[in-house]
């Protein structure tokens, strides 16, 4: 038998999928040809619905080579299948960039792409090449890998830097670009807006809304016309309410992608010509002219010559102009394979705004095409936005297996009903419509309304608090965080940094600190000098613009920069595009009246002016900016160069470097200050500026002198401390990830109190293998001001998971560890055993690039946590969007990678959102239980009436349904979140035994008293089988004969009758019952009574109910088809309404709330509590002690482990005794498996 085979596709990316290849079978397509004329079309619904069964059903296997139809698989936890269709292009060769000299095609004719055009590329030597299109990405068989491949663009050549600029900088004629657009397509994020026909009948295919379908015909079959017309209405209102909403969404995204998307553009062709050329012609390969006032970018492209000043807030929120530098084309950096991620300080990203062009005398500011279309940074964006995973919330999986359940009792029902009639020799038509009746009861057809109404409500709660949400399913997600990580600089602390002062190095050793730059005296050091120049600020519209860190540095020089004109640039040379200045105020007063003095004030300011040569700009990688310049009038050039201190420092000259460097550097470390450290470097006389252009920055950066070390300070925000208290209290754990300094993070970490006064903070310093010596990790234990015992003493985890336990000892000793980013990669990669046991208990993230804050998101929901990201927006898009729930503190467009985004710029937004969460989740499980409930109410009311051959009358079934389910449904979701977060968090799931408890204790409940008051009112001595002329009303008329015990004609359904009264009553105060006991207020909502619209429903339905019970009125009996019954039954169905309301309150509190909920489910809440001895506990906690063992042998859950991850691994730590490694231990590689450390 053939193996079937199937292939990897992204292989290692996140859309990574499986496919398998298909072709048509003619005698499975008539078989289900058949199948669908059968069923009446659902079969082809079911299919429709399941991509893979579609597929299978009327295909058989190929191989991929071969296959006309693709079968899809997702790799990830969702496993969504998708199906797609092969096609087949002609083209002379089979890959995009298989010629990059197309003198042999030059016979082949200039013109744009037509199907003509292709015939002729197609003639004399022409390929088949298959391919298949998947959510706006074309995949390509590859025969050399036989197996699909998506083209990118010029990455996909692993070209290095040089051969961009002697390869590709000279552009493509016109047959090459013709070529290459039959695999790139149109350079367009085409995000087609689908008809209003097309969203119907997708929106009207959903298997919810057939189901509804079903329900409706089947109810006019039984002349059910007001519900069914009721239905109808709700399903017109909601599915209108939900095309609105999609047209609306896919017209703003259109919008926003279109705004810009098509452009004039002019395109430099290989013999030197510049020709005009609409954007959508782009191909990877094209050089593209950047115009000197800027232009929207329509691709991705790598600058090969000049300078830009962009603003790249669409793609990074970070609304900062960012300076672009031509990629390196000598050096080493030159031989690097480009890759868009390492240098993208030279690319141009599709979408974002060059602001404008840094141009030299007859050089035009050039950049080569990398990417196109849905390739591009702003296409996976849209990608992203159009196509989303799946919400994976346990909530929304546990509903569908909840309503399978359903489903199961519904069919219980039918073949009982079905089972029923037979015996009753009932007619097959009523048996049909009868037992599929059942199904349509026990299914709620509101349900979906109803539970989304919670999420609408929160979401509208969380508006007017300034939180603003595009994925409002992530809400419910917030209620389960367990743990967030928050950005430093801009989101626990201030975002603008202030000047506290300057230390500068003099022959070898620190200066005392300085509180000003702008000294006269320090005009013309050369500490001045690097503050004035290295930096990345431009003039936009005659304001300085540009990093705040860079704006407030400049501003304390009090110097003035100088951007010339385009004409003045022309008379200068060597060029110098930016010029940096001291104020006129810098020489004494006293020389200003004198004219010699005056003459040579100009000429002094004049020497003092210094030319900006050329950028390199700030890199997170290297964590260091430099720039070249020459003060007028000297003939040799200078660099300066700032960034992280123990970097600059590394780059220095070490006798330049004070020997107190290390020191003085912890010291404000310690206290808080950002430092950043100055070097400067004399070039040679010979270098000129052509040659500078062209150097690699590692040349000039090396051999400095160090210059000394300006201090910053970064405040933390007023609100940082208390927030995250409120965190530590509710039992979720905080943790700092930060692109700053080591000990600048750990001492805001303790200021803000993530890391309190008596804990310890251990630094893993992690070192690569060098040489023969394997990666090693170094334990520091940090110096602890609170610090009482010895170093050595061991330390027990103090785990954020815990519950919030007052009892616990103040003293008892716990640890942090402070990792870097340089340290996490080398842990990662070869450390894999310690990951999941250094997170655990690490707090601070420090020195951590973009990318590392997105693998640690990753790594934290590995192990279970429900992660929380919390970031100005800037550096933490990837985390935002990878995280369960992204709160962005940026209003940029940005933000639209994050589910969230505050108004507020501080961290209070957090404990806001979670609240919400908490209270939308408590909600959800609230409706869902109640929806649950009323379907099988209902359906225990029609399963008893069945028995005689009754059931519910029109009108009842639609005062239930609508005057009782809907306006419960919908005001019981109104409860506002309680005002403090609790250490308790709601459950997750629904099958959860205190919920399912929940759910079978009140059903349980209902059913005894429906089979209750139906078998006793058959026992009441005025019972008798109803007809017209009965008045059990008038009991001494019972003793009249009547001549006959049937119904009379005008009642053929046998709706009348005193079951069904009773039973009406009795259900339809039950509805309301188990409404308020589900309806949960304190720890995680605002108490019912707070709710005024659910009160004065539940008050005004009770008193009608009441009303009509006690005091009948006939036109509401005749209305709700209900018949008069004795006023002495009418009391004593009240005194049973009564009875099974306490009951029911009594079983949800007393054995829910206190017993099961506080003994048992604690889940793993308690699992790392300090254990007491019985000896010291009081005799009520000893009897709470046996009472939760006992009652947790009775539920099978003793010793039963932790059914997350992260709790697993803080269980082993426990009994690690050799966990955390001592103080100055090094932990290497080979024995990182049995914690094997040597002391140093």
């Amino acid at each position: 038998m053939k193996t079937r085979e199937v292939k990897i596709i992204n292989k290692g990316l996140e859309d990574e999928m499986e496919v398998w290849g298909y072709r048509p079978c003619l005698w499975k397509t008539i078989l289900v040809g058949v199948g669908v004329v059968c069923s009446g079309g659902l079969l082809l619904l079911l299919l429709y619905w399941l991509p893979e069964w579609g597929v299978k059903s009327t295909c058989t296997h190929t191989s991929l080579r071969e296959a006309h139809t693709l079968l899809l698989r997702t790799t990830d936890e969702f496993r969504q299948w998708f199906r797609a269709k092969a096609h087949v292009m002609l083209a002379p060769w089979k890959k995009p960039f298989d010629i990059l000299d197309l003198s042999a095609m030059a016979q082949l004719p200039n013109g744009d792409h037509s199907e003509e055009h292709c015939g002729k590329f197609a003639q004399g030597r022409s390929a088949q090449i298959h391919f298949f299109t998947h959510h706006s990405t074309k995949y390509y068989w590859d025969d050399e890998t036989q197996n699909f491949e998506s083209y990118k663009g010029l990455e996909d050549v692993k070209v290095s830097c040089a051969e961009i600029h002697s390869e590709h900088s000279s552009g493509l004629c016109t047959a090459l670009q013709d070529y290459r657009r039959l695999f790139f397509g149109e350079n367009e994020i085409a995000v087609r807006v689908p008809s209003l026909f097309k969203l119907l009948i997708k929106e009207v295919l959903n298997p919810f809304y057939i189901f509804q379908l079903f329900s409706v015909i089947l109810w006019s079959a039984e002349d059910y016309y007001y519900y069914a017309t009721a239905i109808v209405f709700m399903s017109v209102i909601s599915i209108a309410t939900s095309l609105y909403t999609i047209k609306k969404q896919y017209v703003m995204l259109h919008d926003m992608v279109a705004a810009h998307s098509v452009v004039r553009v002019s395109v430099c062709k290989g013999n030197k010509d510049i020709a005009e050329a609409m954007s959508t012609e782009l191909v990877p390969g094209d050089v593209i002219i950047i115009p000197a006032n800027g232009m929207i970018m329509p691709c991705d492209a790598v600058l090969i010559h000049g300078t830009c000043i962009v603003n790249e807030s669409m793609l990074t929120g970070e609304s900062v102009p960012v300076t672009k530098t031509s990629l390196p084309s000598s050096g080493e950096d030159s031989a690097m394979s480009y890759n868009m991620e390492e240098h993208k300080r030279h690319t141009l990203f599709c979408g974002t705004h060059v602001i404008q062009t840094r141009f030299y005398t007859g050089e035009l500011v050039t950049a080569v095409v990398v990417r196109t279309g849905f390739s591009t940074e702003k296409g996976q964006l849209v990608r992203s936005i159009l196509y989303p995973k799946p919400t994976d919330f346990k909530l929304y999986r546990d509903a569908y297996l909840f309503l399978l359940c359903l489903v199961g009792v519904a069919g219980i029902g039918f073949i009982y009903t079905i089972v029923l009639s037979v015996m009753n020799q009932v007619p097959a038509k009523t048996i049909i419509i009868e037992s599929l009746d059942i199904i349509t009861i026990t299914v709620p057809p509101a349900l979906p309304a109803a539970m989304t109404a919670g999420i609408v409500y929160a979401q509208r709660r969380l508006k007017r608090v300034g939180i603003f949400c595009i994925s409002p399913q992530r809400i419910n997600m917030c209620g389960q965080l367990n743990l967030v990580c928050f950005d430093k600089t801009g989101t626990l602390t201030e975002d603008g940094l202030d000047l506290w002062g300057i230390q500068r190095a003099e022959g070898g050793s620190f200066s005392p600190p300085e509180s000003k730059a702008a000294e006269q005296s320090l005009v013309s050091s050369a500490f001045v000098a690097c503050m004035a120049s290295c930096h990345s600020l431009t003039k936009i519209e005659g304001e300085l613009s540009g990093d705040p860190l860079d704006l407030k540095m400049f501003s304390a020089t009090g110097w003035i920069l100088e951007e010339p004109t385009e004409e003045e640039t022309a008379l200068h040379n060597p060029i110098m595009p930016t010029v940096v200045r001291p104020p006129k105020h810098v020489v004494p007063e006293a020389n200003q009246n004198n004219p010699l003095a005056q003459n040579m004030e100009l000429s002094q300011i004049s020497s003092f002016e210094i030319g900006i040569v050329r950028q390199f700009p700030f890199s997170s990688a290297l964590q260091r900016m430099s720039v070249v310049v020459r003060r007028l009038g000297e003939k040799h050039m200078d660099a300066y160069l700032k960034g992280a201190p123990e970097i600059v420092a590394s780059l220095c000259k070490q006798h330049t470097v004070p020997q107190s460097f290390t020191e003085t550097l912890e010291s404000y470390t310690r206290q808080g200050f950002r430092v950043i450290a100055l070097a400067h470097r004399q070039l040679e006389s010979k270098l000129s500026w052509h040659k500078v252009q062209s150097l690699s920055r590692d040349l000039i950066e090396t051999n400095m002198e160090f210059l000394g070390l300006i201090i910053m300070q970064n405040k933390i925000k007023q609100e940082t401390a208390g927030v995250l208290h409120e965190l530590r209290q509710a039992n979720i754990r905080t943790l700092m990830v930060t692109g700053d300094n080591m000990l600048t993070a750990i001492s805001v970490a303790r200021d803000c109190g993530m890391v309190r006064a008596h804990e310890q903070v251990i630094i893993a310093d992690a070192v690569p293998p060098k040489d023969l010596n394997p990666a090693t990790i170094m334990w520091h234990y940090t110096e602890n001001p609170a610090q009482t015992a010895k170093d050595n003493q061991s330390v027990e985890i103090n785990l954020e998971e815990k519950a919030f336990d007052k009892r616990q000892p103040l003293q008892e000793q716990s640890y942090h560890f402070a990792v870097s980013g340089k340290a996490f990669a080398v842990i990662t990669e070869h450390f894999p055993q310690l990951v999941q046991k250094l997170i655990l208990g690490a707090t601070v993230f420090a020195r951590m690039a973009p990318d590392q804050k997105t693998q640690l998101v990753e790594i934290l929901q590995s192990i279970d946590y429900t992660v929380g990201m919390c970031g100005d927006g800037a550096n933490d898009c990837g985390a935002l969007k990878r995280a369960h729930s992204g709160i962005s503190l940026s209003e940029l467009e940005a933000s639209v990678a994050s589910p969230f985004t505050s108004t507020t710029s501080n961290i209070s937004c957090v404990p806001n959102l979670i609240r919400e969460g908490r209270a939308a989740l408590i909600t959800s499980f609230c409706v869902f239980k109640f929806m649950a409930l009323y379907s099988i109410i209902q359906y225990l009311s029609v399963t008893l009436l069945y028995s005689i051959l009754s059931n519910l009358g029109d009108f009842q079934f639609l005062f239930i349904d609508i005057a009782i389910i809907l306006i419960i449904a919908f005001t019981m979701s109104l409860n506002p979140a309680w005002k403090e977060l609790v250490w308790r968090r709601p459950p997750s799931s629904l099958i959860s035994g205190p919920l399912l408890c929940s759910v079978l204790t009140q059903i349980l409940t209902c059913l005894f008293f429906q089979v209750l008051v139906f078998l006793l009112v058959r026992q009441q001595s005025w019972y008798e089988i109803w007809t017209p002329q009965s008045d059990a009303c008038n009991v001494s008329s019972s003793s009249l004969s009547h001549s006959s015990n049937v119904s009379s004609p005008h009642d053929h359904k046998n709706i009348k009758n005193y079951e069904n009264t009773t039973l009406f009553y009795i259900s339809s105060f039950q509805y309301l019952s188990v409404a308020i006991v589900f309806s949960k207020g304190k720890p995680f909502r605002q108490p019912s009574y707070k709710n005024w619209p659910f009160m004065l429903s539940c008050i005004g339905l009770y008193t009608f109910l009441l009303f009509i019970m006690l005091c009948p009125v006939p036109a509401i009996d005749n209305f709700l088809e209900i018949v008069c019954v004795p006023h002495d039954w009418r009391v004593t169905l009240v005194v049973i309404v009564v009875v099974n309301a306490a009951v029911s309150f009594m079983l949800e509190i007393l054995i829910l709330d206190i017993i099961l909920w506080r003994l048992v489910f604690r889940g793993n809440q308690g699992v790392n509590r300090p254990s007491e001895s019985p000896a010291t506990a009081t005799p009520q906690e000893a009897n709470s002690h046996w009472g939760s063992s006992f009652l947790s042998w009775l539920f099978c859950r003793r010793n039963k482990p932790p059914m997350v991850r992260y709790m697993n691994v803080a269980l082993e730590l426990q009994d690690d005794p050799d966990w955390p490694s001592g103080p100055s231990t090094v932990t290497y590689a080979n024995d990182a498996q049995s914690h094997i450390s040597a002391a140093l």
